[in-house]
């Protein structure tokens, strides 16, 4: 399986290479896979070099089998490691939510606007109390993820460390490259979104609807296909509606769209 990554890998960079075709311009499945083969080869990079010294492979093969979760792609994880896994994955992201929502409460008197204040602090006890928060809500508050006091070049370092953990991404990086990361990495999820409008939801299997949902923040394992499925369409909704200088509220959405989501899991 692997294998055949790689080869499709290198068959979808050839024709972009051959027909001088961006990221941004592939389809959706291209992009994802892409996407995907590179989180997998790093991974296997890292084998790679701690399998240089002499003998140092049978060392390799132990800490695989001790350590299949940080040292495997999924590939190799058996079905049930693969639920269980994502759990454990999930777990360490939602530590860091009432982190990030609570640095949304401490900008609250930063913002000059009264009215946006006002929808913030709106938005920011809804949270609290459980309720999932309708796209208009968040929609409001484009203007304070655009500049002060929460653009992606205005976040301070401990809200970028908390928003890295969010993503799955090393919080261990000095604040320039935290901040890179963030907007390489939210970048990438805004072009996966517009390609995945342009192609439909409907046109993607159950478990491309759930993979989808899971890197946007949702602990899709456990949730129906259907309520899935809508809820990766109030994300389309919302990211299709944002410019790339709004990028932060998409960075936040992971929190703000998937903690209080019907049938997630505490």
């Amino acid at each position: 399986m692997l294998w055949a990554d790689a080869k499709k890998a290198r068959r979808i960079k050839t024709n972009m290479w051959k027909h001088n075709i961006k990221f941004h311009q592939l389809s959706y499945r291209e992009m994802e896979h892409l996407r995907q083969f590179r989180r997998d080869v790093t991974k296997c990079l890292f084998l790679g070099i701690l399998s240089i010294p002499p003998f140092a492979n049978y060392l390799v093969f132990l800490l695989m089998y001790l350590f299949p979760r940080q040292l495997l792609i999924q590939h190799f994880w058996t079905p049930k490691q693969q639920i269980d896994f994502l759990d454990i994955y999930h777990a360490l992201r939602k530590q860091s939510h009432p982190e990030i929502l609570c640095y949304l409460e401490k900008v609250i008197p930063l913002i000059s606007d009264s009215g946006l204040r006002w929808h913030m602090t709106e938005l920011c006890t809804k949270m609290q109390r459980g309720t999932h928060p309708a796209i208009h809500d968040i929609l409001a508050l484009r203007e304070c993820f655009s500049n002060h006091p929460l653009g992606m070049n205005q976040l301070h370092a401990l809200q970028m460390k908390a928003l890295s953990r969010a993503m799955l991404l090393t919080p261990y990086l000095p604040p320039v490259l935290l901040r890179y990361r963030l907007k390489t990495h939210t970048t990438v999820i805004h072009q996966l979104d517009k390609a995945l409008a342009k192609l439909g939801i409907g046109q993607l299997t159950a478990q491309e609807v759930k993979s989808a949902c899971y890197l946007r923040g949702l602990n899709s394992t456990h949730i129906a296909e259907e309520r899935c499925r809508t809820w990766l369409g109030e994300w389309l909704q919302l990211s299709c509606s944002l410019k790339e200088a709004e990028l932060s509220l998409l960075l936040h959405n992971v929190v703000l769209l998937s903690i209080n989501y019907i049938g997630t899991r505490r």
